[in-house]
This record gives C-alpha cells, sequence and structure tokens, in this order.
C-alpha cells in the first residue's frame, strides 16, 4: 500500500495555485510587523490560520475573497514578494512538486509605490532563489482582475517578461457579471502574439462563460471549469459527452485545472463526492488537480489527491493521467516537456510505487 509520505514524495505537476493563496501564516505576521500593518485578524500564526480557513470556507466565493486583502497588504515591497514567492517555491518542491506555474495580479501590489515590472521582477527572481537545488521548476503567469480594467496592459507586462519565467496569462477574481469577452482586447492580443492563455470560468459561473474563454477569447486551459458539469449526462456510458460545449472542449483536449478543496469551500460543490472531476476524468476529458490557494483551504496538491482518492478511489494509474494531463497542458517548451515526463514516467512505473492499487488511508 502507497502511504502518504510516498503520495508527497511522488513527482507532481501543478498548473493553478495562486501567490497570494499560498502564504506562511508566519511570514504574514513577520512582514506585517516590519510594514507596521496593524490589521491583521490575528498576530498568532495558529489563530491567524484559522481565520483565514474559516473565512475562506464560507460557501462564496465573494466571501472566499475577502481573506486576500490581507495577505495582499504584506507583499507590497520588493523584500516582501521575494520572500514570498522563494517560500512558495520551496513550499511546493517540499510536496513533491517538480514543475509549477503559480498566478499573481500584479496590480494589486502597488499601493506602496512599486511599479508593473518591479512587482513581476521581485516574483520571478523569489521563484529562482527559491527553487534551487530543489528539483523544481517555478514559471509565473500574470493574471488581471476581470472587475477591473488594466487586462491590457497586463498582458503587455506578460509578454515584455515571456523570456524570462512568465509562461500565460489568465484572468481572475470575481465572476459573476465579469464575462472573459469584457477583456477580448486582452486575449486578441495574447492569440495575436502567440501567447498562452488560461481563463477562470465556469466557477461559481454557468457554461457560458466556459464557451466565450474558449470560443471568443481563445483559452487553451480552464480554470475550475466546474459549470461544464451542468452540459455532461449523470451517467450513461463513456461515449456520451454530453452538449455542443463539452464535445467541443472534449474534443479540442481543453484542459480543466480542476481545485476541489477550493471549490467545496465556495460552495460550487457541496462535497468531495458531489466534484465532478472524476466523471470528467472517466470521460476522458482533459483534466488537472490543483491547490488554487493553499492558504485559504489549508490543502496542498498531496493533500487534494488524497481527498480525492477517498471519495473516488483512484489508484496509482489514476494519479498518472492527471499528472501527465498537467504537464502536457503546461505551458513549457516540449524539450523541457519531454524531460520532465521522463521523470514522471520513471517513478509512476516504478514496480515499488505499485504495490498494492490504492492509498493507505491515515
Amino acid at each position: 500500500m502507497l502511504t502518504q509520505e510516498i503520495v508527497q514524495s511522488a513527482p507532481k505537476v501543478l498548473l493553478h495555485d495562486h501567490l497570494d493563496g499560498g502564504l506562511r501564516p508566519s511570514t504574514i505576521i513577520e512582514l506585517a510587523k516590519d510594514l507596521g500593518v496593524k490589521s491583521l485578524p490575528s498576530y498568532n500564526e495558529i489563530d491567524l490560520s484559522n481565520w483565514m480557513t474559516a473565512t475562506a470556507n464560507r460557501k462564496s466565493l465573494e466571501l472566499y475573497l475577502e481573506a486576500f486583502a490581507h495577505t495582499i497588504s504584506v507583499m507590497q515591497t520588493r523584500e516582501g514578494l521575494h520572500r514570498v514567492a522563494a517560500e512558495c517555491a520551496e513550499d511546493l518542491a517540499k510536496d513533491g512538486i517538480i514543475y509549477a506555474e503559480v498566478r499573481f495580479a500584479p496590480e494589486l501590489h502597488l499601493t506602496e509605490g512599486l511599479t508593473v515590472p518591479e512587482v513581476i521582477e521581485s516574483v520571478l527572481s523569489g521563484f529562482k532563489s527559491g527553487s534551487e537545488g530543489l528539483g523544481i521548476t517555478v514559471n509565473a503567469l500574470i493574471s488581471a482582475i476581470r472587475s477591473k480594467t488594466r487586462s491590457k496592459e497586463m498582458m503587455e507586462y506578460a509578454l515584455r517578461f515571456r523570456s524570462a519565467g512568465v509562461v500565460g496569462f489568465d484572468i481572475a477574481g470575481p465572476e459573476i457579471g465579469y464575462p472573459p469577452s469584457d477583456h477580448i482586447h486582452a486575449f486578441r492580443l495574447a492569440i495575436e502574439k502567440d501567447f498562452p492563455l488560461t481563463i477562470h470560468a465556469g466557477e461559481v459561473g454557468g457554461s457560458e462563460y466556459i464557451q466565450e474563454a474558449v470560443q471568443e477569447c481563445g483559452a487553451s486551459r480552464i480554470g475550475h471549469g466546474i459549470g461544464l458539469r451542468h452540459e455532461i449526462p449523470g451517467g450513461g456510458a463513456a461515449k456520451n459527452r454530453g452538449s455542443a460545449l463539452a464535445s467541443l472542449i472534449h474534443e479540442r483536449q481543453i484542459t480543466l485545472e480542476m481545485c476541489p478543496s477550493s471549490n467545496v469551500h465556495i460552495g460550487a460543490v457541496s462535497s468531495f463526492e458531489e466534484h465532478p472531476i472524476d466523471r470528467f476524468l472517466e470521460l476522458g476529458y482533459r483534466v488537472t488537480i490543483n491547490t488554487d490557494n493553499r492558504l485559504m483551504s489549508r490543502t496542498s496538491l498531496s493533500k487534494e489527491i488524497q481527498e480525492c482518492k477517498l471519495a473516488f478511489g483512484w489508484n496509482l494509474d489514476s494519479i498518472h493521467t492527471l499528472m501527465e494531463n498537467a504537464l502536457s497542458s503546461s505551458f513549457i517548451s516540449s524539450e523541457l516537456k519531454q524531460s520532465l515526463n521522463s521523470h514522471l514516467s520513471s517513478w509512476y512505473l516504478d514496480p515499488d510505487h505499485s504495490i498494492g492499487d490504492s492509498f493507505e488511508d491515515n
């Protein structure tokens, strides 16, 4: 049987993780004291961690996002951003992740006078120093806030840093009332420059947000995509993949960046057992499993996998498929994909890791 420790040490690929949703509570407190931030709900590490999780777990995306005011408040200096990014890389490596794409919105980190390039440079330097010697590569995705109007500008900055570690573009934030097409000029620029796109869609919104993201905006990956479940029958043969949109997502192999714990916390689904990730995997969609916000949802990629094992009975082959899906959907060169895939295959196909067909419960 595979223990939790072996699951954690297994090589993994992560595509959907927010930098401002993964800070260490101790770091928030230390940076807040350094900056003179007096608005934290607690300056005790355990109490602050508990507050973050309780605040996020209120069955509403808008309420979930309230906790970010406190993480963002301490991410306003070069030093703070560098430290948070370095610790992010360290924490992901400790969880057995060999490749990650971590997203952040530069426009949220300008209140103390930093410029957008300074924000991006600080984060990229943090990823680089935090990754050194740990067997992980961390690249950045630039997000624009969908309820604001700076998406084309952020896209331009993403292009400026595309050879320095920024590998894709995203929009994030409150979804209802802010469809992807509101940012069509940013997406058209990305398409013109052949720059990869992932778009938050169908997290709490309906399938129309997903359709816009794919058909109008050119996304090759969808952040969350929970809304697609309404386009797919609950049972029947595997070949019955539902509506025209569902068939399009399947045929084009548009990647679904699914984040089960986060989806439960915002109320998009009521439990892991009701999450569509297993159904989508069964039907051959290009599904990936992700963390979204490790602090707010008190999670890790290993924990997400363990929870889904308990809910769906996943085995090692399931995890291997999810990791291959993530790697093939990543925004990196084919050469790096090939190298990392060799690493994945050599580990997951090793007979020593296949003793037993399921994970040991803890």
